[in-house]
């Protein structure tokens, strides 16, 4: 049977021709074919999955953990944004871009740990209308969805209707933690529970607080799973990059090149996995001066730079975060090369020490050394690169007002609840994947600096993983140096 409690569909009822005559409804739900699951074996990331549920239990001993994935949001009316879950459930489920909106993990307590349980709305039976008559949920509309037995064998855990997570609600006591983010209305529901249950007109939020951090710190590390999809990820990438650079001709002739850059990407990114990461940014000239361009509806213009920031995100959700700068006309000038060879520099230099055992800001501190030493031996700085690296200087950063690094993996941004002693002052281990991305922007109106920089934007940013003995850059085959840029656009 359907979920009962589920709520209407939300297609307007002045324009719906749906026949509610039980005759119609009598023959649309006879003459089936009797269906039979395929056959489902259990996903490569269910048992890595399994570990970080343990892991996850060991730190909340004795607290229902509730980790929803999230419901559709609206787009415009009965229009929805494309679904990703939220991603601490798609972490500790193994469950990525297939997954069934409104979904549940519950993590139960147990005298051994926790007994978890995935909630989520089954297929419509044809023994209703909604097969044929809900465009939210109906086969007909939406396609086919998992039966309860598919999903607990494809991911290796319990599974129940989501009709049944109302038990799991009146369970709720005040030790019942939640990812508040995830899903507002359930959050709200649980809320309201855990205030009859603490008998107070207040409730605190520092138990959700936790188990957030804890999510966000248990990603810091990667699996070997999570190694090989962020390779994935990174090759899908360099694909889409590729096609990029080969539609040059094209993007240039366009009024909005930016647009062709921005399409052609996303062109490979469904093509190869689910989706692009984040907004690409493709920002051509000026724009690229603006360091979240993502509006991308400039031209591409000869003679300018175009800074082209984007990442494929694979079904399991794991994207790349990559940057690239190219001379639209094939070749830099000689003020854009000296830029970005600057760039490159500080990439480099804060690339060779990567290794276990240093802090995750001594890489940004590597880099700015780098971008101090440039712009004052050009005469940009009102003090010596020394005096400007001083913390209550930092003149250099005008150029350059973003870090250089942050984690990635499952979020472009990765790990964003975890303490900043485990972040930003944490210490290196193998398995940790994040960014390097120095750059430089020099605003059009800057009058700080001379007319032949302004305008110009340079980023360069790869994807480092953190080995046992030093660091691997996982995007070093997408051209990086000046000199294979120039040619990997001349092949093109």
């Amino acid at each position: 049977m359907a979920d009962s409690t589920a709520p209407s569909p939300r297609a307007t009822s002045n324009r719906s021709t749906t026949p509610h005559s039980s005759g119609f409804s009598d023959f649309i739900s006879s003459g089936w074919a009797e269906r039979v699951d395929a056959e489902v074996v259990p996903r490569e990331q269910a048992a890595f999955a399994a570990a970080r549920r343990e892991r996850l239990s060991q730190l909340h001993v004795g607290q229902r953990l509730i980790l929803p994935a999230g419901s559709a949001k609206v787009r415009s009316n009965d229009t929805d944004y494309p679904f990703r879950a939220h991603s601490t459930f798609a972490h500790v489920t193994g469950w990525g871009s297939d997954v069934v909106a409104g979904s549940v993990l519950v993590m139960e307590p147990t005298a051994s740990g926790h007994d978890a349980t995935l909630y989520f709305r089954p297929a419509a039976g044809r023994d209703t209308n909604e097969f044929y008559a809900n465009p939210d949920v109906g086969e007909f509309w939406t396609g086919p969805r998992p039966s309860l037995a598919n999903v607990a064998t494809d991911l290796g855990v319990a599974t129940a209707p989501l009709a049944d997570f109302d038990a799991v609600l009146d369970r709720v006591d005040a030790s019942t933690l939640i990812v508040r983010d995830a899903d507002r209305d359930v959050t709200d529901q649980v809320d309201g529970r855990r205030l009859l249950a603490a008998d107070s007109e207040a409730l605190e939020h520092d138990g959700d607080d936790e188990l957030s951090r804890n999510l966000s710190e248990l990603r810091l590390v990667k699996d070997s799973y999570e190694v090989a999809e962020m390779r994935g990820a990174v090759d899908a990438t360099q694909m889409g990059f590729n096609d990029v650079v080969a539609d040059l001709p094209n993007i240039v002739e366009h009024t909005r090149g930016e647009r062709l850059v921005e399409g052609t990407f996303n062109r490979r990114a469904r093509a190869e996995g689910n989706t692009v990461g984040y907004d690409t940014i493709a920002a051509s000239g000026p724009h690229a001066c603006v360091l979240h361009w993502t509006r991308n509806d400039g031209p591409v213009k000869p003679g300018d730079l175009i800074l082209i920031d984007a990442g494929i995100e694979l079904d399991s959700y794991y994207t790349a975060d990559i940057t690239r700068t190219l001379p639209i006309s094939g070749t830099f000038t000689e003020v854009q090369r000296r830029v970005y060879d600057a760039v490159l520099e500080a990439a480099d230099a804060a690339f060779a020490i990567v290794r276990p055992g240093i802090k995750f800001r001594d890489i940004h501190a590597e880099a700015m050394r780098v971008i101090a030493e440039k712009t004052a031996e050009w005469g940009l700085l009102p003090v010596s690169a020394e005096e400007s690296l001083e913390a209550d200087k930092q003149f250099h950063r005008r150029y350059m007002v973003h870090g250089t690094s942050h984690h990635l993996g499952i979020d472009v941004h990765d790990c964003a609840a975890a303490r900043r002693d485990m972040y930003l002052d944490g210490v290196l281990e193998p398995g940790m994947v994040f960014t390097i991305e120095p750059g430089l922007y020099f605003q059009p109106d800057d009058i700080t600096v001379p007319e032949e920089y302004r305008g110009i934007g340079v980023r360069i940013e790869d994807d480092i993983l953190v080995t046992e003995d030093g660091a691997e850059n996982l995007s070093v085959n997408i051209p990086r140096t000046a000199d294979a840029v120039e040619a990997w656009i001349a092949r093109s």
